[in-house]
């Protein structure tokens, strides 16, 4: 160890001959933090010296103007410079360099102990996949979170995550966490931005991967700037992942509940005027009845198609549940139920004309003719959509195979 405190590289316990697989690596992104980033890195080489850990610390550089990889490199880390901006990049650039069977990531602004990630590996040694920091369970020293963040945000997220993807993780944004580098690589993480975090966690807990957490404490950072992340805009990001990434909650139980709600009104409708207190409902709410079937149904079509075609781009698993409803509704089976329904729609649409008939096209009266009409466009729009989702759904297929 030099004078100032800084531990050189070759303090650290020799990675031996180049085929030799080191155990850690931990990787630090940094874009402009050289007023925290040498405190870093000094933390984590000497938890690799103190544990005698034969493992490495990476920088990885994402652009940076203020000296910070070569003050990364004095300080003993080896530099990886991703040129492709946003904090998801920056991680997956140093992930992709690491030499280490685990990794350990951790942010470069001094608000985690990288001394202290015994925890971590242990919870690798023993099988874990991805091993996951928990600040609330650790401690969050004053002024370490915003307010906002830690009573809304973080929270809330979280539990969205939970709900959505049956996730037992606490903590789904803490920047400090550790994990088997072949996870990563099997699952093919695609975001660049603060969202990196949240894709690790859903796609990991999506491939059965072993999770576990351990608690770890959040200090103040050490800069002078304000952070990178933006409370609104990096929170919404959060949440539209989470939302594109379940098509059950985005698509298939609103349209579900949008459907049955329709199907009910219609069929209370349906058989004419009904009275609620001093309300009449009429043929005026049957047409919204309609709409709400016909909504409905795209939106579970919808959930179909983007599970279906999340399982084909490798952004999800395979699902059996799904391989079971494509393989019972083949395009065969679909183009028959459309063109049911396409036939009753015309059915009903030449009753409608029959009834128009008698009066020599004159005027009708509407909350008579409208309880023919309504149905028979339902069933229309319904038939034409099954059948046109028939031919995409099978094209789906045919991209599986």
């Amino acid at each position: 160890m030099s004078a100032d405190g800084r531990i050189a590289a070759s303090e650290v316990p020799a990675p031996g001959p180049a085929q030799v697989e080191l155990e850690l690596s931990i990787v630090i992104p940094c874009l402009n933090e050289a007023e925290t980033l040498g405190a870093c890195v000094r933390k984590a080489l000497g938890f690799l010296q103190v544990h005698r850990v034969r493992g490495e610390v990476i920088v990885a550089e994402n652009g940076s103007t203020d000296g910070s990889p070569e003050i990364a490199a004095r300080f003993g880390a080896r530099v990886v410079h991703v040129a492709r901006r946003g904090y998801g990049s920056a991680l997956m650039g140093g992930i992709e360099a690491a030499r280490g069977r685990f990794v350990i990531m951790g942010d470069a602004d001094d608000s985690y102990d990288f001394s202290g990630l015994i925890p971590f590996l242990d919870e690798l040694r023993k099988g874990h996949d991805l091993v996951m920091g928990n600040r609330f369970r650790g401690g969050i020293e004053p002024g370490a979170m915003p307010p906002l963040h830690r009573y809304l945000g973080n929270p809330l997220l979280s539990g969205v995550g939970r709900l959505f993807f049956h996730s037992r993780v606490g903590d789904f944004h803490c920047g400090l966490r550790g994990f088997r580098k072949g996870l990563i690589e099997e699952l093919d993480l695609r975001t660049i931005g603060m969202e990196f975090a949240s894709e690790m966690v859903v796609k990991a807990t999506l491939h059965g991967a072993r999770i576990t957490e351990v608690a770890t404490t959040l200090a103040p950072h050490g800069r002078s700037r304000p952070p990178h992340l933006r409370t609104w805009r990096d929170g919404w990001r959060h949440l539209r992942f989470l939302l594109i990434y379940s098509p059950r909650w985005l698509f298939l139980y609103p349209g579900t509940v949008l459907m049955v709600a329709g199907v009910a009104q219609v069929a209370w409708l349906l058989p004419g005027p009904r009275r609620v207190g001093d309300v009449t409902l009429d043929v005026h709410s049957l047409l919204y009845g309609a709409g709400a079937i016909i909504l409905g149904f795209q939106a579970v079509s919808f959930a179909v198609f983007t599970k279906a075609f999340a399982v084909v781009e490798g952004l999800h698993p395979p699902d059996p549940r799904l391989d079971r409803l494509l393989g019972a509704v083949s395009l065969e089976v679909g183009l028959a139920v459309g063109l049911l329904l396409i036939a009753l729609g015309i059915a009903g649409t030449v009753l409608a004309l029959s009834d128009w008939a008698r009066v020599a096209f004159q005027g009708l009266d509407p909350t008579r003719t409208l309880r023919l009409v309504i149905p028979a466009v339902v069933a229309l729009a319904l038939g034409f959509h099954i059948v046109l989702a028939s031919f995409f759904l099978s094209i789906l297929r045919m991209a599986r195979r």
